[in-house]
């Protein structure tokens, strides 16, 4: 029988906080009967978001077409809807139950370039287009082929979403953490960045890409114009290729906020010779379509020969699922102005972030009012990364750096737990995204509906005044 010493040290020594111990224990206080408020992961339709009608009606049609030739179809779908899931039917003759081309199918990959040529004014190519089952397989695919050996680092925002530590750590590269400005709306800064780089080089590391995330998980951040056109010029400086992920692009609640792609910046900057993945998924926004896995990979500024290998790394798996380049398709070629079907789709899409806006308010606001709680107001995506501040139960002078760390870890670890088990609000520690040492943290979600959040406000406030209080017993 296989022990552990028999698995690859790298799937041991992965972590992934967002579904770790605190969130097993919540299913199994779930399934004795307490009422949990999940705030671990976003995943929007778990938490009561309505899918859009547009998408679930489409779907319908295509995954049982004998909808179509049905007597009452125009009694149940709108004319349009009829009208573009037969088209599709036409350009999908095989159906959603067979496989694609490897990159994707031609059609959705000319959408999703059409899509970016209007979003940010700039010339888009179906040949630099891969679809993806989500945005995570397009961040394994990037890994996979520019990972060649154990010393080749990847610069990772700290803190960051654990699927760029995780992979990193699976495929047997290293991790080169930056730190976010916290006192800065948590954007990067060139003196962090170059000292991250710095030190690892002088450590043996040879730096290969950085990663950003904007809009940010954890934190909430959206990143200026002027600050990606510095992360770009460090990269360009350090011969560095860009990982974009810009999945919560949609998801920009600041009045004074505004979503600039990677892909934009570089061409108003008029670079062409730096590297650029950029991601993007049908998970979040405000689609929440997080099950049907459909996203895509979009690459610049890369010769076709190179291309063409990480058109081969896609073949290995065949493609990406059919479902999910429907859904992409649909995503980024929704209903158009005077189609029956546009009134409904707006109508669904504003109600979804207007309410994601209401609820980053109360968040921000309520617990920015709590003694020993820090928040910025999220100005974008679905998370807050919230400090806490909790009186010490040991003398960290006399500690190792290394003691320190596993200190601060379990700090934060025995607040979340104990939050779960006390309230029912599950979170994740911040020790699992990474943190200044020395600060403590938590990431939530604001996705539970808005009667839940108000709740959860108003548990987290009495459930920390009562921890700090026994802290400050055992002192």
């Amino acid at each position: 029988m296989i022990s552990l010493k028999d698995l690859n040290p790298h799937l041991l020594t992965a972590e992934y906080a967002v579904r770790g111990p605190i969130v097993i224990r919540a299913q199994e206080l779930e399934k004795s009967g307490k009422k949990i408020i999940y705030c671990n992961i976003g995943n929007p339709q778990a938490l009561k978001q309505k899918p859009l009608t547009y998408i679930r009606q489409i779907l319908s049609l295509m995954e049982y077409p004998a909808l179509l030739e049905s007597k009452n179809i125009n009694d149940i779908f709108p004319a349009d809807i009829i009208e573009r899931a037969k088209h599709l039917h036409h350009l999908m003759p095989n159906g959603t139950g067979a496989y694609t081309q490897s990159a994707g199918m031609p059609f959705i990959k000319q959408a999703v370039a059409e899509f970016i040529e209007k979003r940010d004014g700039i010339p888009t190519s179906e040949n630099q287009i891969v679809l993806t089952d989500g945005a995570s397989k397009g961040v394994s695919a990037v890994l996979t082929a520019l990972l060649r050996k154990p010393t080749d680092g990847f610069m990772i925002p700290i803190p960051q979403y654990p699927l760029y530590s995780a992979t990193i750590e699976l495929f047997g590269g290293t991790q080169i953490g930056y730190y976010l400005d916290e006192a800065n709306s948590w954007q990067l800064n060139e003196k962090i960045l170059t000292k991250s780089l710095n030190d690892a080089k002088a450590k043996g590391i040879d730096p290969v890409a950085i990663v950003v995330i904007n809009p940010g998980n954890p934190t909430g951040a959206v990143l200026s114009f002027e600050n990606i056109k510095m992360v770009i010029n460090f990269a360009k400086k350090h011969k560095l290729a860009i990982m974009a992920d810009e999945v919560y692009q949609d998801n920009v609640y600041a009045i004074d906020g505004m979503f600039h792609s990677f892909a934009k910046v570089m061409h108003q900057l008029g670079e062409n010779d730096i590297t650029l993945f950029s991601f993007h998924s049908v998970s979040k926004g405000f689609m929440g379509e997080c099950g049907h896995r459909g996203g895509y990979l979009e690459i610049r500024n890369m010769p076709a020969d190179v291309m063409g290998e990480f058109i081969k790394l896609q073949s290995i798996s065949l493609c990406s699922n059919t479902v999910g380049q429907l859904v992409t398709y649909l995503v980024v070629n929704p209903p158009k102005q005077g189609e029956a079907s546009y009134d409904l789709y707006i109508k669904e899409r504003d109600g979804i972030l207007n309410e994601l806006k209401v609820k980053a308010e109360i968040l921000g606001k309520g617990l920015n009012a709590i003694d020993g709680m820090e928040i910025d107001v999220p100005q974008g995506a679905m998370y807050a990364f919230v400090k806490l501040t909790l009186p010490h139960t040991a003398d960290v002078t006399k500690m190792s750096p290394a003691e320190q760390l596993a200190y601060e870890s379990k700090r934060d670890n025995d607040y979340c737990m104990s939050l779960l088990e006390e309230t029912g609000i599950c979170v994740v520690p911040g020790s699992g995204f990474g943190q200044l040492p020395g600060t403590l943290h938590f990431r939530t979600t604001f996705l539970p509906p808005r009667d839940e959040m108000e709740e959860l406000v108003e548990k987290m406030k009495v459930f920390h005044g009562k921890y700090v209080k026994q802290l400050e017993a055992r002192k």
